[in-house]
């Protein structure tokens, strides 16, 4: 049994089911690709056969794979996104808030990579500059980020963007210019990797963010895929009347 597993009153093919869920969510498993192996999800998680095979019976009952004998369970749709909360802010004062923390920047990959983009979001650039990293304050990690920058803007401050917060910077550099900004805020829970990362529990409430800033010509200059813990997330918003 994974050790993550053992403090939660929830069964544990549910909280299998969860974290297969939210890795199609994340696009870890495409529509129309196949999970791993019975014997694959079964090593990774120390749990037994029946186990992995309840979870997936209940992400088929809604929709989500279609397990065909002899072939593997494929991707056939993704979890619905009823519960997203759209959120309006201000980029500086967003720019504002990270200026004034200083968090521990802790990089856990860094490479060439290409981000999924949405039809909305704009047109992706030629070629983006990826880290993923943790930030933490007082020894103790409050969210993972996912970090996609037009390479072209990377180039301009390379050492920065490694050792300070993205958007302060992104508005500070002159031959940068940002026509829209977008943030998206969806609750969610912990899946194995964050949970591990920000040292809380596998299914424990987190707050998924994501921000894409695209220039004049529609080109995403910017997207970042951050996750909170639940416990560090907050939020105030001006309603409109």
């Amino acid at each position: 049994m994974h050790a993550l597993f053992r403090d939660s009153p929830v069964p544990r093919y549910a909280q299998l089911a969860e974290l297969l869920r939210q890795r199609i969510a994340r696009g870890v498993w495409k529509q129309g690709e196949t999970l791993p192996s019975l014997e694959a999800l079964v090593a990774e998680f120390g749990v037994a056969r029946v186990t992995v095979r309840q979870a997936v019976d209940l992400l088929a009952r809604e929709g989500l794979v279609s397990p065909q004998r002899g072939r593997g369970t494929f991707v056939t749709a993704l979890p619905g996104r009823e519960r997203q909360l759209r959120l309006e802010t201000s980029l500086h004062d967003l720019a504002d808030v990270y200026r004034d923390d200083k968090p521990k920047l802790t990089l856990i990959e860094e490479a060439s990579a290409q981000p999924a983009l949405r039809a909305e979001d704009g047109t992706p650039a030629p070629r983006y500059h990826f880290m993923r990293r943790v930030h933490s304050r007082d020894g103790e990690a409050y969210c993972v980020i996912s970090i996609y920058l037009d390479e072209r803007v990377f180039r301009m401050a390379p050492a920065r963007f490694r050792r300070e917060t993205v958007v302060p910077v992104l508005l500070e550099l002159p031959k940068v210019k940002i026509a829209r900004a977008r943030q998206s805020l969806a609750i969610s829970t912990a899946d194995v990797e964050v949970a591990r990362h920000l040292d809380i529990a596998v299914n424990a409430p987190v707050a998924e963010v994501r921000r894409v800033c695209t220039a004049a010509d529609g080109t995403v200059l910017y997207l970042g895929e951050v996750t909170y813990r639940g416990d560090y997330i907050h939020f105030e918003m001006d309603l409109k009347p």
